[in-house]
């Protein structure tokens, strides 16, 4: 079985049949850095790097590109609003951001160009679009003409009627059509500016990553590109736009989009008080459990925040968390050497097919779910097989696998081990809880939750886990 992504473009789900062989180069809007990130961008991020690893792990070779938009009307408004440079502002958050991909336990991208470092091939492109009659100057401001490109709002699916419908235009008499863009924008006093041939200004928000796109990852054409669904129209239906009016080439083979993150059914707004950090979720919650609560949709459905889905979170990693703890010993023994068995070849297969079917983490969670619980069976009822411990390990191995390699769980597996002042207090809690010392116990538990060491209590006594 290949590989199948549904393609936002045509509307339907296809075989990934890449451009060049194995070769993928996938492009995904980045961050606009005006604030700290919140758990919308995180589970962009999150879910396309398990889309990318797990395109690696089916041999593809991937080059993914993802840019920083740092010049944009929200970094300068925030500027001003903080008394800040608008550089500092974006710098800020740049370093924010990385700390929040490192937290997660998420690549950067092969490459993360910055929209300031790419200015020169923004204007270079704008100047082709101008000489080619589909852009415009108008006193130092320069725009795209719409009605130029004939198949503007495929993407999007709307005609051009419907969209002076169903979008609030603001009036501008410089523009031919109410629905032209800015391709390039005369700077007021006070901001952040570039020279150009029209002036000084800067670029719009669209043509940052039509240009990086191609620019960085060297082609005309890309194999795939990635975003949220709420950049379709007009974010991405602009990209389209210039890029094919530039090139005269298709700009992107497949267009993948996941669905928004709400709060209690809510938009996230500070205005509501809903509005939650990376920072802020990981104060509360495990990485893990945060990774696990997006894996249980299907990236391109929405999904709803809540607090009851994120204990529901902690206890499906529990239940992981308990085998590796009953099969710790099997596993860390180098004498044996993994031996499979029908039931881990059968839950294998099932969780590449549902990989396979455009990227079905739910469904390939199950199968990890339903190893682990055959896992559990084979344990407590084949004591007697010959190939026990070497069947146990495989199996265990295998869900380490996918968890891991793929989906990015269980990262502390592989990280330092414990020291031994958190050796002795997860000792000593035991032991005040064997004593039925329940405050000493709860004490200890904090203790240890303000080194980041998270301690349960499972029918299988006790379990700890980094995060």
């Amino acid at each position: 079985m290949s590989v199948s992504i549904y393609n936002s473009l045509t509307k339907k789900k296809e075989p990934l049949v890449p451009i060049d062989g194995k070769t993928i180069k996938m492009y995904s809007c980045g961050v606009t850095v005006y604030d700290h990130c919140h758990i919308g961008h995180a589970r962009s991020l999150y879910i396309f790097n398990v889309i990318i690893t797990y395109l690696r792990y089916r041999k593809y070779d991937v080059h993914f590109v993802r840019n920083i938009t740092d010049v944009d009307d929200k970094i300068i408004n925030k500027a001003i609003e903080l008394k800040k440079e608008a550089r500092v502002v974006s710098e800020e958050n740049i370093e924010s951001y990385y700390q929040d991909l490192k937290s997660l336990g998420i690549a950067k991208a092969d490459k993360e160009p910055k929209a300031t470092e790419n200015i020169d091939g923004m204007i270079t492109m704008i100047e082709s679009l101008i000489e080619k009659g589909f852009a415009y100057d108008v006193d130092g401001d320069v725009y795209f003409n719409i009605r130029q490109f004939k198949t503007y709002g495929k993407l999007s699916g709307q005609s051009i009627e419907k969209m002076m419908d169903a979008v609030r235009i603001e009036a501008d008499a410089k523009k031919k059509d109410p629905l032209d863009f800015a391709l390039w924008k005369k700077s007021k006093q006070g901001e952040p500016s570039w020279e150009s041939p029209w002036g000084a200004g800067r670029p719009g928000w669209h043509i940052e990553c039509s240009c990086m796109s191609l620019k960085h990852l060297n082609c005309e054409t890309l194999d795939i590109h990635a975003g949220g669904r709420d950049l379709i129209f007009p974010h991405h239906e602009n990209e389209i736009a210039q890029a094919e009016a530039a090139t005269g080439k298709p700009f992107a083979k497949y267009w993948i989009h996941h669905g928004l993150l709400t709060i209690r059914g809510q938009k996230m707004a500070k205005s509501l008080g809903n509005f939650i950090t990376i920072k802020d979720a990981l104060e509360k919650y495990s990485v893990d459990q945060l990774k696990m609560f997006y894996l249980t949709s299907h990236y391109a459905s929405p999904i709803d925040f809540t607090e009851e889905k994120m204990e529901e979170a902690n206890k499906v990693l529990e239940r992981f968390q308990i085998l590796f703890h009953k099969t710790k010993n099997i596993v860390s023994d180098p004498a044996l050497n993994p031996v499979t068995a029908d039931f881990i070849d059968q839950h294998k297969k099932s969780f590449i097919e549902a990989m396979d079917d455009d990227f079905n983490t739910a469904r390939g969670l199950a199968s990890l779910f339903e190893l682990l619980n055959d896992t559990n069976k084979f344990l407590d009822q084949k004591k007697d097989n010959d190939k026990y411990q070497e069947i146990v390990l495989c199996a265990v191995l295998a869900i380490k696998e996918f968890a891991t390699e793929v989906f990015g769980l269980f990262a502390s597996e592989k990280e330092e081990q414990l020291t031994e002042e958190e050796a002795r207090l997860i000792d000593e809690r035991k032991a005040a809880r064997e004593d039925k010392d329940f405050k000493r116990s709860d004490e200890l538990r904090d203790l240890l939750k303000s080194k980041g060491i998270s301690v349960e209590d499972t029918k299988e006594g006790q379990i700890w886990r980094r995060g």
